[in-house]
């Protein structure tokens, strides 16, 4: 449900945040806007009052000069729908946000809460952290295999599976580690202590879909440089290797 303090037709964007998940809810602040002219993301929170509540934001602003969490506030205050998350509205980018808020917040000091008016009202926001932009690419089996010859690839690539046990048992490609999307649950959490976010990440599965599911999500953990397996290994038997089974 949209907060009846936004009116439909103004520049919001609904998506799911990444890391932090606020329900897929429209939140102040973003736009529909698309593209991204800054390489960097940062992870942000905020609450928004009223543009006529003055006493309210100087109540807050006092608040958390005294040592107040903007995250409890923006659950007691804030009109924006992610208030339900503590204000967090997760990792954005540039050409996400309303101009205002996307200026205040790619010039705000780390941790520091600042202030900024837009067309929603007022706004205190707080950078929490701040990384390069993250990729993610389809790779054609045929560039794959080019890859796989050179042993430094295999040495450094991150290469992984999501088929089921009985899928890998019928075709496979060497160097590929097995993480069955079924048992998403038991190893998913602990992705980024698995792998490293900062290596090329090579995703795989029969034709291509659930390893793009997989690929997505790596992509909210942090993970840099995400490439999807085309077509999986299925078009790599039809393409590359027609020793490999097809099922």
């Amino acid at each position: 449900m949209m907060s009846k303090s936004f009116k439909h037709g103004q520049r919001l964007l609904i998506r799911p945040m990444s890391g932090h998940h606020p329900s897929s809810k429209v939140a102040a602040s973003f736009s529909s806007a698309g593209g991204s002219e800054d390489g960097r993301e940062l992870l942000v929170q905020h609450l928004l009052v009223k543009e006529d509540d003055i006493k309210l934001l100087s109540d807050l602003q006092q608040r958390i000069a005294g040592g107040d969490d903007l995250s409890d506030l923006a659950v007691e205050y804030s009109l924006c729908p992610s208030k339900e998350e503590g204000g967090m509205l997760g990792w954005v980018k540039r050409g996400q946000m309303v101009p205002e808020f996307e200026e205040a917040a790619f010039n705000a000091p780390l941790n520091k809460v600042v202030k900024c008016k837009t067309k929603f009202g007022w706004h205190l926001l707080q950078v929490l952290s701040e990384r390069g932009e993250s990729v993610l690419l389809d790779i054609q089996p045929e560039e794959l295999h080019l890859k796989m010859q050179d042993p430094n690839f295999l040495n450094e690539a991150q290469l992984i599976d999501v088929r089921e046990p009985e899928e890998v048992d019928q075709a496979c490609l060497p160097a590929f580690q097995v993480l069955p999307l079924r048992q998403f649950g038991s190893w998913g959490p602990e992705v980024t202590t698995k792998f490293d976010p900062q290596k090329e990440t090579y995703v795989m599965c029969h034709h291509g879909v659930r390893s793009l599911q997989v690929a997505r999500y790596l992509q909210t953990q942090g993970f840099k440089k995400v490439y999807n397996v085309s077509g999986g290994i299925h078009a790599y038997s039809l393409k590359v290797d027609s020793s490999i089974p097809t099922y």
